[in-house]
């Protein structure tokens, strides 16, 4: 069987994770133990193109700090930066340097949030995109970036999205030391006073909710659907 051939072959549920960049969807059910103390660690997650950069640069200026090597430079999908940390790709092997992310805030794609280290509170702020703008922002991006895209219809990635959204839901609602809200991207955009407020409430109040508000620019909101 020939490359072209076996490619297109492969479950919709390999597909994704391959050809957008992210690991295998994880059914990881044991997380690592590291004892520590109590400082909350803020973390922002989601889907790939779900607003998880914009929320990061909601905190940073709310007076929240942030855990970030700045490796990855901003570019044309993400024309403010990424606010990410590459270790965050090797969080199930070595979380130890999650110690570093006390009192700050740290991105986590929602695919990794179940190698959270325990020994830690963690406040999660999830955050929800339409899950066709998500398809569409992340075909855009793999096109200017020349990588292949992959043969998967819509549907069925929109179908794969909806269940491992609906599973880590369940997940998080069962884990003791994670609180969490979910924030739309969408409606951060239409109401931004409202998402500052509900954010800073979250987190326990003293954040700059004007500060917040401004990061929001409705201007790169360029997959509407």
């Amino acid at each position: 069987m020939g490359n072209d051939e076996s490619r297109q072959k492969r479950s919709a549920a390999d597909t994704f994770p391959r050809n957008h960049g992210l690991v295998e969807a994880c059914f990881y059910r044991h997380r690592p133990l590291l004892l520590r103390g109590t400082t909350v660690i803020t973390v922002v997650s989601g889907l790939p193109r779900s607003g998880t950069s914009m929320m990061m640069r909601m905190l940073e200026a709310g007076g929240v700090p942030v855990l970030t090597d700045e490796k990855r430079e901003a570019d044309e999908d993400n024309l403010r930066g990424y606010y990410e940390d590459e270790r965050v790709k090797q969080l199930r092997d070595d979380p130890s340097w999650m110690i570093e992310a006390e009192g700050k805030t740290v991105k986590v794609i929602s695919y990794l949030l179940r190698y959270l280290p325990e020994g830690h509170s963690y406040k999660v702020i999830f955050m929800e995109r339409k899950i066709p703008e998500v398809l569409a922002s992340q075909r855009k991006m793999m096109m200017r970036r020349g990588e292949p895209i992959d043969e998967v219809p819509d549907d069925v990635m929109a179908g794969i999205f909806e269940r491992h959204l609906a599973e880590i839901d369940a997940w998080l609602a069962e884990q003791p030391d994670i609180e969490t809200i979910h924030v739309s991207y969408n409606e951060a955009l239409d109401d931004p006073e409202t998402s500052a407020e509900q954010v800073a409430a979250f987190l326990g109040g003293g954040l700059d909710v004007e500060k917040i508000m401004q990061v929001v620019d409705s201007k790169l909101y360029r997959q509407r659907r």
